[in-house]
C-alpha cells in the first residue's frame, strides 16, 4: 500500500506537513516537485485568430469528405 504525505525540504531538512502513518518500519520514496514559476503579468496574451496573418495559409481551405464517418476498410476485421 502506498501513502503520500506532503512535506517541505529546506536547507537539508525534511519537515512533514501531516502525521506519518502508524507503521513500525517502511521503505520511503521521496519525490521532489519543482515550484511553479509565477505567471509574468507583462507577458503578452495570445490573440485569437493570430494565425490569419500567415500568408501561406490564408488561401487554404479545409474540406471534409462526405464519407468521413464511414468505417475504414482497414478496420473491418475488428468490427
Amino acid at each position: 500500500m502506498y501513502t503520500s504525505i506532503k512535506g517541505i525540504y529546506e536547507n537539508g531538512k525534511l519537515t512533514l506537513l501531516e502525521p506519518a502513518p502508524d507503521v513500525e518500519k517502511a521503505e520511503v520514496l521521496i519525490t521532489f516537485l519543482q515550484e511553479e514559476t509565477p505567471v509574468d503579468p507583462t507577458q503578452k496574451k495570445r490573440v485569437l485568430g493570430g494565425l490569419r496573418r500567415l500568408s501561406h495559409l490564408a488561401d487554404k481551405t479545409i474540406s471534409i469528405p462526405p464519407d468521413f464517418n464511414e468505417p475504414l476498410d482497414d478496420l473491418k476485421d475488428y468490427m
